[in-house]
């Protein structure tokens, strides 16, 4: 059976439950492995002062936290997926992400800082959220994904206004971990989500504003 195929339960064969719990073990664990170089390669580091450095991990901290959701999220909704099409944009995306987790990640350690210490909490969290939704079916997990996307996009444009304004290193990644979120909405909506009720947008919203408030401090 091929990864991406599903029995009529909706659960996923042993090779993908495998593979899905390895992912999870390196997120918690913080061993991240981009595929694509950090768009701050080729940046030189700025001269910043000491409480800007610590402004600026802060808000990668936030950010790396973000990322770490956004993978059990993705992992909870294709494990749980039936439509194998879901389950492939599912995955594709939470691959991709894997690059964010690793620049955010490098970023922090360069500016000094360190990525939350709820990491584990932020991943079992977000894992029973999306499984939920999985269960919802095709069109309400898309829309799930193409709320989530939209509100990660909106929360880096804001921190990219209270970035250091001498941060390019930073100021780079952030954009380039926007515009790959805004193509994995795109992404959702081709695929047939369904527009998600305000409420829920609501809740989402609420959630993710704790998870920024405190993973910007622990």
């Amino acid at each position: 059976m091929s990864e991406r195929e599903r029995d009529p339960s909706g659960y996923c064969g042993i090779d993908s439950l495998i593979g899905g719990f390895d992912r999870a073990l390196r997120v918690v664990a913080g061993v991240e492995h981009g595929a694509r170089l950090s768009p701050a390669a080729a940046i030189p580091e700025s001269d910043m002062a000491a409480d800007e450095r610590r402004r600026a991990a802060a808000l990668m901290r936030v950010n790396h936290a973000g990322e770490v959701c956004a993978q059990a999220l993705y992992q909870g909704q294709a494990l749980g997926a039936r439509d194998a099409a879901v389950a492939g944009a599912l995955d594709l995306a939470a691959r991709e992400e894997e690059n964010h987790l690793a620049w955010s990640a490098q970023r922090i350690r360069e500016l000094g800082g360190r990525t939350s210490l709820l990491t584990p909490f932020w991943y079992a969290g977000a894992f029973g959220i999306g499984a939920i939704s999985a269960r919802l079916g095709k069109r309400w997990n898309l829309a799930f994904l193409a709320e989530t996307e939209r509100q990660v996009a909106e929360h880096l444009s804001g921190h990219l206004e209270r970035l250091p304004a001498a941060d390019e290193r930073t100021r780079s990644v952030i954009n380039a971990m926007r515009a790959d979120e805004s193509m994995h909405r795109q992404t959702a909506i081709d695929l047939g989500a369904a527009e998600m009720p305000a409420p829920a947008r609501l809740a989402m919203r609420l959630a993710a504003k704790v998870m920024t408030v405190i993973s910007y401090r622990i």
